[in-house]
């Protein structure tokens, strides 16, 4: 028999949160004997997808603002519809020519209605494929809150229409759909829970840090990692510091942090072994987003977590205080973030002991190929 084929859309815009868990996924569904096709429309991200996967990059957009509100390509100018035609057909021809048996669509219409303009022929192509892949739309347990009335409407309609599954990268011991998306009972029968999407147990860190700070992609979370530099030069505590900006960092930034850092503050863009390096960490500092967290949880890590909130997003901020009222983490806000805040943070949460034993469940790339196989 041959491989059962998958089809995966992920469209990153400004972290790479969205491709990491994407990736991660995938990976899981190639080692489960899937032949796995990966489509991409973001930037590139070195090692994401993983080599054990097809991957099909289409030109690449962006957002042109922390609010999501435009697409932009990689030089930031805005996209024409010419561009975005060309890219319609793009995805439709690599779908036409990876002929399915399942097809994942990262995040819409949950999200990602900058996107409608590509994925609504996709969903079309789709319905009128023979024989039709299955369709389902991948997302992470917390969204993002919606204020334009009828948009949950509006999902509800192009999931009950077009989509056979939702897959819930989440444990619903830490936080169910229905608590981020109010009318989740309309959908109930399709909805399907993972497990979070961690990576698999780190190897022991090659380096030795006390203290990890990272910014997710770095698109956002300058004003974490300057806090942090301060804060290194100022606090009390006398261990090494490894502070990881991102690789979507402007130049100008990082040549200015670089300046600024201390003798025992390392400061790179990007670490392949960052979850190895929280592994011999006393403390992690960053944001709050999903796979971060996740690698935090793996390794139970102190952690501080900083939530992005510029352009009304609230995910982050449901995560953090969740997790900060397990014990798990310290939530402090973004806004007013300075270097004393974060410095007294540090001191306190090194005086604790490390987060005691979590029972949730983290194991939701495995358990998406083993979803698949029993909906094939």
């Amino acid at each position: 028999m041959t491989a059962p084929r998958v089809f995966f859309y992920v469209q990153h815009l400004l972290g790479i949160g969205h491709l990491a868990r994407a990736s991660r996924i995938a990976s899981a569904l190639a080692a489960d004997g899937f032949d796995v096709t990966v489509v991409t429309g973001g930037l590139a991200v070195p090692g994401f997808p993983g080599p054990d996967v097809k991957s099909v990059a289409l030109p690449a957009v962006v957002a042109n603002n922390a609010g999501f509100s435009g697409l932009a390509d990689e030089r930031g100018n805005p996209v024409d519809e010419g561009f975005l035609h060309h890219r319609r057909d793009l995805l439709l021809q690599a779908f036409h020519a990876a002929r399915p048996d399942i097809v994942i669509v990262e995040a819409f219409p949950f999200g990602r209605r900058q996107m409608r303009f590509e994925l609504l022929p996709l969903l079309d192509a789709i319905a009128t494929a023979s024989p039709r892949p299955k369709l389902l739309t991948s997302v992470r347990d917390i969204l993002q809150e919606r204020t334009k009335p009828g948009r949950d409407a509006e999902t509800v309609a192009l999931i009950k229409a077009h989509f056979d599954h939702v897959l819930v990268h989440g444990d619903p011991d830490f936080v169910t759909l229905p608590e981020t998306f109010p009318l989740a009972a309309d959908i109930a029968d399709k909805i399907i829970y993972t497990g979070l999407v961690a990576a698999p147990v780190p190897a022991p860190p090659a380096d030795a840090f006390e203290i990890v700070v990272s910014a997710g992609g770095g698109a956002v979370g300058l004003d974490l990692v300057r806090s942090a530099v301060e804060a290194a030069r100022t606090s009390r505590f006398a261990g090494r510091w490894c502070l990881i900006t991102g690789p979507n960092l402007p130049d100008e930034d990082f040549a200015a942090l670089s300046d600024q850092t201390p003798d025992n503050v390392t400061l790179v863009r990007f670490r392949k072994d960052f979850p190895s390096l929280l592994a011999g960490a006393e403390l992690s500092i960053s944001q709050a987003g999903y796979n971060t967290v996740c690698d935090v949880l793996r390794v139970q890590c102190r952690s501080i977590l900083v939530p992005f909130t510029a352009g009304g997003e609230t995910e982050q901020t449901v995560r953090a205080t969740r997790l900060e009222e397990l014990g798990l983490a310290v939530a402090l806000p973004e806004s007013g973030l300075n270097a004393e805040i974060l410095g007294e943070a540090v001191d306190r949460v090194l005086s604790r002991p490390k987060p005691g034993h979590h029972t949730l469940d983290l194991n939701g790339a495995h358990r998406t190929a083993e979803i698949l196989r029993d909906l094939l």
